[in-house]
């Protein structure tokens, strides 16, 4: 099995029923203080650690004398709004001792199918990660609807590494893996170490919810697992209970594993270059060569722009010749970059009257 130490960047999905007790409605704070130990040794090993963690409903719901299920959306929504404050906490208190900062990312799945919202969470996101910080992630459940909804963490969590590249996404469950039937009913039930094709005959296994706090079934996490796999980023189910739960899982717990055949950034490309461009951006020969080399496109570069586009969008990026070079989804409206096409990125403030982002496309949004 793969070892979590050698991945890049890590996703750690964490569910509502590991997190705050069944009974009380109180936080586990043991078992937090345990993940923070964890999540502290990957950051050691050079990991990108990013946490998407359910809670917020469960610990809101105690704190109000809610009931345990059968919330309506109001109350849901109303728990969420004080067991966010609460959760929010809970995490930067069990990261602060070992030198972690944290910060709160709120999503719904409005934010992943619009492709401007979802260029801006992945910038986020990236920054972040790249100051080190731990990004703790979560269903803006105080306003989602159920039309609107991820639904689970499982998906979110699958979404997120997409998202941001990762190559390695953790769902820490009540069950320990993936099995032929329900292992609580049916005494033959076996568990898969590993799963590289999810067939039919491997989704009509699949279950439904078994967790009172949880709305995560197996069903949902075979769709994680597509989702994270056709991203490029492996994906493993294990039971996250016991104190150290990713200590456990590097040290051989059992657990099964979906594993991905492409790199993510390989995935990440065919996406991009399967899209239908929506404009055109030329460049000269300069910004030609720059992109050659791994470079972003800078306005400087483009001598020419047709087409009408929206951030996120995709744009063919033409070479000097007209020679189409590949595809790349632009971070400004085509009137944005008709106003700064062939100027340096420090006078995109002055050109446009608001702060942008130096890069026309960046060079992680290109597929050449």
């Amino acid at each position: 099995m793969a070892s979590l130490t050698t991945a890049k960047r890590l996703v750690v999905k964490i569910g509502s029923a590991l997190l705050v007790d069944r009974t009380t409605g109180a936080l586990r704070g043991d078992w937090l203080t345990a993940l923070a130990e964890d999540v502290a040794w990957l950051k050691e090993h050079g990991v990108q650690v990013v946490l998407v963690s359910s809670g917020s409903i469960a610990l809101g719901r105690g704190v109000l004398d809610l009931p345990a299920t059968d919330l309506a959306l109001e109350q849901s929504q109303a728990a969420a709004a004080v067991g966010q404050i609460r959760l929010a906490r809970a995490y930067e208190e069990a990261l602060a001792p070992h030198g972690l900062t944290t910060a709160q990312v709120l999503m719904t799945l409005e934010d992943s199918r619009d492709r401007r919202r979802y260029l801006n969470s992945r910038a986020t996101l990236e920054h972040l990660i790249g100051l080190g910080v731990v990004p703790i992630v979560n269903e803006n459940d105080t306003i989602a609807t159920d039309e609107i909804r991820f639904g689970d963490n499982d998906r979110l969590g699958a979404q997120i590494a997409a998202t941001i590249g990762a190559d390695m996404l953790v769902l820490l469950s009540d069950v320990d893996g993936f099995y032929s039937a329900n292992p609580a009913e049916d005494a033959s039930a076996r568990r898969y170490d590993v799963i590289d094709l999810i067939t039919p005959e491997i989704e009509a296994m699949a279950g439904d919810a078994g967790s009172g706090l949880s709305k995560g079934g197996m069903k949902t996490k075979l769709m994680a697992a597509k989702t994270a796999t056709s991203a490029g980023c492996a994906m493993v189910i294990c039971h996250g209970a016991a104190l150290r739960p990713l200590s456990n899982l590097e040290n051989g717990a059992n657990a099964t594993w979906f594993t991905a055949t492409l790199d993510p950034q390989v995935a990440r490309k065919r996406w991009i270059a399967a899209m239908k461009p929506l404009g055109t951006l030329t460049l000269d020969e300069g910004a030609a060569r720059a992109l050659s080399k791994g470079n972003s496109l800078l306005p400087a570069g483009v001598h020419a722009v047709s087409g009408a586009f929206g951030r996120g969008d995709p744009v063919a990026i033409a070479g000097p010749d007209g020679h189409q070079l590949g595809v790349g989804l632009s971070r400004y409206t085509a009137n944005e970059a008709h106003k700064i096409k062939g100027h340096h990125s420090a006078e995109i403030e002055e050109l446009l009257g608001y702060p942008g982002r130096a890069a026309l496309i960046h060079r992680d949004d290109m597929a050449l």
